[in-house]
């Protein structure tokens, strides 16, 4: 393996600007790749692509709404007019709106639905064109340990990260005829500013349900990520891995 594994790669994160996406841009930029910075929070994002510039590679921000068709295609078309490619596509950002089902209002589920799923079409359906003329690509999505265990007072949550999971095995099939592998990343108990408002009483529940015995790390999960955007992934496609401590086997 070579010292920089995706030298001359151009890799696009959405979420990017903090927790999870960050620690996954940075990564990747480590490896040797360039950056395309998306986040709704611009100071945020532009906090990362200045981290990223300080490893030598490049850097670009766009703050496209990612559940937006039209922002989407205007983030892309960028994308190729400064990089020219687009080589990993990491879909990442993801927001929750939790609630019990008999609380749940349909603003809730529907906001939950355009971001972590609807956001995961628009953003690969862009990617898979490009990547269809390019013969290769890697695409990782986000999903979760809700997704595939259940999570009281997550239903648009879970039901919207079931359903990457779905995307991810199909698409997987679909694409592998022109060298794109698809995979998921499903993480547990992760400490970042999504979860950093979770009560003590509850963490401490969680905490109890993990073999490993401690809530994962941002860094842990931009690990797997990278695994499987750079060749040592070669031959891995349609995979769900688990980044969650053991809490869910």
């Amino acid at each position: 393996m070579t010292q920089f594994p995706l030298k001359d790669k151009v890799a696009l994160v959405t979420g990017a600007g903090r927790g999870i996406g960050e620690m996954i841009a940075l990564a990747l930029a480590v490896e040797g790749a360039d950056i395309f910075v998306n986040d709704i929070d611009r100071i945020s994002a532009e906090t990362v692509a200045k981290k990223i510039n300080s490893t030598g590679r490049k850097t670009l921000v766009h703050t496209a709404d990612i559940a937006d068709r039209n922002e989407v295609g205007n983030m892309f078309s960028q994308a190729i007019k400064i990089f020219g490619k687009i080589d990993i596509l990491v879909n990442n950002a993801g927001i929750t709106r939790d609630n019990l089902i008999l609380n749940m209002t349909e603003e809730e589920w529907d906001m939950v639905m355009d971001i972590n799923l609807k956001g995961v079409f628009n953003c690969t359906q862009q990617a898979a064109v490009i990547m269809k003329e390019q013969k290769s690509g890697k695409i990782v999505n986000l999903t979760s340990v809700s997704a595939q265990m259940g999570n009281v007072g997550q239903v648009n949550y879970t039901a919207s990260k079931a359903g990457v999971i779905g995307m991810t095995k199909t698409l997987a099939k679909e694409l592998a005829r022109y060298n794109i592998n698809v995979n998921a990343v499903a993480p547990g108990f992760i400490l970042t500013p999504m979860t950093k408002n979770i009560p003590d009483t509850v963490k401490q529940i969680i905490l109890q349900s993990i073999p490993l015995g401690r809530p994962g790390k941002p860094e842990d999960v931009a690990k797997v990520v990278k695994f499987l955007s750079t060749d040592d992934s070669a031959y891995v496609t349609g995979q769900v891995i688990s980044c969650n401590g053991g809490m869910y086997l």
